[in-house]
Order: structure tokens, then sequence, then C-alpha cells
């Protein structure tokens, strides 16, 4: 059947675009999910896990600059990490996401409200010497392997025992991990020559 809509034929099978309407779920409120965890647990979760996730999308993303930008005689191997943590970081947001989400939350989405949100120093928006960026990278670790740890032990405390079990299964241990390899491209050692 087909119906006038802006004065032309309209069709059932035309898709209805343009549509706008109110929020279903504010950002920090808490849908009732029946998890066996209390309303303070979940809530406390949920904004922690909010500026984790926060957090975690901005070093996703500056592993991202920091692929495109890099230059000089390590170009080729550090290319190639920045790109491999950058995916890596990638599916810790995604998790982070989907946790928030699964405790009746609403996850931080777009770059402007990450981009408030995160505690991580924004980079310039030019192009920095490479010893800059992997300075950059490891201090954003450090910020994020503090909060997280902090987050796992509440998270335990509360009962919360799948935010404590992500926390440091996934992003402890990968940003632990980051860290070691990012960091170890500091240090100031010979190349053709030991002492």
């Amino acid at each position: 059947m087909k119906t006038m809509v802006n004065k032309r034929p309209f069709s059932e099978a035309e898709p209805l675009t343009g549509q706008r309407g109110k929020i279903t779920q504010a950002f920090g409120a808490l849908t009732r999910c029946p998890l066996g965890l209390s309303d303070e647990a979940r809530a406390a979760s949920v904004e922690a896990l909010n500026q984790l996730l926060a957090d975690t999308a901005s070093l996703r993303d500056m592993y991202k600059k920091h692929h495109w930008q890099a230059s000089g005689p390590t170009f080729y191997s550090l290319h190639l990490l920045f790109d491999k943590h950058a995916d890596e970081q990638a599916d810790l947001v995604d998790k982070l996401a989907e946790r928030i989400q699964t405790l009746g939350g609403v996850a931080v989405a777009m770059a402007a409200h990450v981009a408030a949100l995160t505690k991580i120093e924004t980079p310039p928006h030019g192009r920095e010497a490479v010893p800059v960026q992997l300075s950059r990278l490891i201090e954003a670790h450090e910020h994020i392997l503090i909060q997280a740890r902090v987050l796992a032990r509440s998270a335990a405390e509360l009962g919360d025992d799948g935010t404590n079990d992500l926390v440091v299964s996934e992003v402890v241990r990968v940003n632990e991990s980051q860290l070691w390899f990012s960091s170890e491209h500091l240090v100031d050692t010979p190349l053709v020559r030991a002492h």
C-alpha cells in the first residue's frame, strides 16, 4: 500500500530516515538487571568502567596516531607494533563497553564524549619524535594500570566478580605487556658495540 510522504508516493519497504526521539536511558542511569548484584555495586562498577573505557579509547587512538606518524630508523617495527597494540586496545574497548551494558549502564561511545571524560593527556595535532610518542604511550599505560587495579579491588569487594575478572584478566594483562614492549624501545643501548 502506498501513502504520500512529502507529496511523493511512499512504499512500506522504504527506510524511514531522519528520525529523532527521546533518550531511552540517560547516561549514568542503570536499568534493572537480575545479575545478583546490588544497585550500588553495579553503579560503582559502571562509573569506574566508563572512566577506564574513555581512557582505553584514548590510548587506542594514540596508538593509531603514532602508527601513522612514526618515523626514523625504527619506523617499520614501531609502525607494526603500534598497529598491533591499537587493535588489542580496540578489543579492550569493546569488552569494557559490553561489560558496562551488561551491568545495565550506558557505555561512553562517541569521540567527543570520550574526549570530555578521559584523563589521558591529549597529544598535539602535529607529529612528535618517536621517544616522545613512546613516553606518552608508557604514561597512558601506567595511568590505566593504576586505575584498573583500583577498580579490580573495588569490584571484588562489592562482589562484582565479572568486572574484576575482565579488568585483571584482560585490561591489566594487555596493558602490562604493551607497556613492556613499548618501554624496551626507550632503553639506550649501543647497536653495534658493547661497553
